[in-house]
């Protein structure tokens, strides 16, 4: 097999010298070992010294066992792709499903997706036997990094690597990952290619995931379509997730009476019980026309059918509450969810701490917090982003910047967002010096201010004639990559000259033209 010479960094190459190949010509030693030997006096030599040396020479033969260990264990893609290549320069060896599908998903951990062409340009002209699940987890992967092109590129790839025709499990992951990403052009043409030249026949699965495109467009005829298209066809029939789906649809475009004539027909006319998420799609729907207290009749009715509510729907109910702004009725529901015998878990506690950070109690905000804490319920960086917001409402910036400061060392790793809510705070606030502090932070951290957030500190910061901090600010965020606004660097720079700081003006544009 010809190695795949798909380097993952413009200054390396492969090699295949003997310093760089996975086994040496002479056996390792510990350092221990090779101390006992050196201080041993060397045998004399025999008639079977060459010999020896010979079979010493002789490289061990890597397994495609011991192969795959080596490159999952590799945490250096380039490295792993080295590994890869050389094992195959071995006499006698030819990769396999097995490792090439190591390859290509240590590969796409690594976002290293020109490598992962080369990768498949090889296997084409390989002659063992290839399974679709590759090219499947591939297709998850573009996905995940907003490829779609690519989505499609692997599902094509199917029937000539694998010498088959996809599956109608790659059929439906394929246009699922399609219709989540809303790439309704590419759908349509996916359809076209798959009726065409696959004699596609959906099935339940697939109709499902039509059916909640055409929902996603806000198309509910053509979604109520495919439902009487599934009735017809011998393979299909609507399931929990169609009308699921369906009630959902209904329930974003305000047509409650319509989702909860849907849902009675599902269990009186098809014997379908639905399940707590399908409840919880009524309780989100009735919310969000403010509706609570329907809401709750929900998770009545759902009691007295032997359906017990989970934390999502008192959940849902709670967040309704919160944004009535009935923060008693909130509290009420949660410690309903207890009493129920529900252990309240992140996103419980999270929507009780959002409602009275809304109405500006932080206080007993932080106290929920403390009581996560002791109750052995991990806060996640949502709950805390929620805090950071309720302090910054309430004017308490000192609470939120120490709470910046201190959190990574006590094992609480924040996102990029959680520093981002505070600057905008203290911008909006004119806090300037605490501003420029943060954002020092921040770019210590490898934080980066949103584009809008940084343009408008810049600006502040010289309306208030705080020049050498604005061109601090500005010269921390260019290391970092940021591009700034013309206006806002332009501004800098004749406010330098206005106070004749004409080499301050010239260093600003030296580095600005780079």
């Amino acid at each position: 097999m010809t190695p795949v010479r798909a380097s993952l960094s413009p200054c390396r190459k492969f090699s295949s010298s003997p310093s760089t190949r996975l086994t040496s010509s002479l056996p390792w030693f510990s350092p221990l070992q090779f101390s006992k030997a050196a201080s041993r006096k060397p045998d004399p030599p025999t008639k079977t010294t060459a010999t020896g040396m010979e079979t010493q020479r002789k490289a061990k033969y890597i397994s495609h066992e011991t192969a795959i260990n080596l490159i999952k264990r590799e945490k250096d893609p380039q490295h792993a792709l080295e590994i890869f290549n050389m094992v195959s320069e071995q006499k006698g060896f030819n990769h396999n499903n097995a490792t090439y599908a190591t390859i290509l998903h240590k590969l796409a951990l690594s976002k290293k997706f020109q490598a992962i062409d080369a990768i498949l340009h090889q296997m084409t002209y390989e002659t063992c036997k290839f399974h679709e699940g590759i090219l499947v987890n591939l297709m998850k992967y573009f996905s995940k990094s907003s490829l779609h092109e690519k989505v499609l590129e692997m599902f094509y790839a199917i029937k000539p690597i694998v010498q088959e025709k996809p599956s109608l499990k790659a059929i439906s992951t394929c246009l699922n990952l399609l219709v989540e990403a809303g790439q309704v052009d590419m759908v349509r043409k996916f359809l076209i290619h798959s009726k065409k030249n696959l004699n596609l026949k959906p099935n339940t699965c697939i109709f499902n995931i039509l059916v909640k495109h055409h929902c996603k467009k806000g198309d509910l005829g053509s979604a109520f379509e495919v439902v009487e298209e599934m009735k017809k066809s011998r393979i299909s029939h609507p399931n929990l997730i169609t009308y699921s789906t369906l009630m959902e649809g209904l329930c974003e475009s305000g047509k409650l009476k319509e989702a909860v004539e849907l849902f009675e027909e599902m269990i009186s006319g098809n014997q379908i019980l639905p399940d707590a998420l399908t409840y919880n799609t009524l309780i989100n729907g009735f919310c969000r026309e403010g509706k609570t207290n329907k809401a709750r009749k929900i998770i009545e009715f759902m009691k007295s059918k032997g359906c017990d509510p989970n934390v999502f729907n008192y959940s849902a109910l709670m967040n309704g509450f919160s944004k009535e702004g009935k923060l008693q009725e909130a509290k009420e529901v949660f410690e309903e969810m207890r009493s129920f015998g529900l252990k309240a878990d992140t996103v419980g506690y999270t929507t009780l701490i959002s409602c009275f950070c809304k109405v500006g109690r932080v206080n007993e905000a932080i106290e929920l917090l403390k009581e996560m804490k002791e109750k052995d319920c991990k806060a996640d960086f949502v709950t805390f982003n929620v805090i950071l917001g309720g302090l910054c409402r309430a004017g308490r910036f000192e609470e939120a910047l120490l709470m910046l400061e201190k959190f990574p060392y006590e094992g609480i790793y924040l996102n990029k967002a959680s520093y981002r809510i505070v600057l905008n705070f203290l911008c909006q606030s004119g806090e300037l010096k605490k501003a420029t502090d943060l954002l020092d932070l921040m770019l210590g951290r490898g934080f980066i201010p949103h584009f809008a957030t940084s343009n408008e500190l810049l600006v502040r910061l010289c309306n208030a004639g705080m020049i050498d901090d604005a061109a601090m600010a500005l010269f921390g965020l260019v290391e970092m990559g940021f591009k700034p606004e013309p206006s806002s660097w332009f501004l800098l720079v004749e406010m330098n000259c206005r106070e004749r700081r004409l080499l301050s003006a010239f260093e600003l544009l030296d580095n600005l033209a780079i």
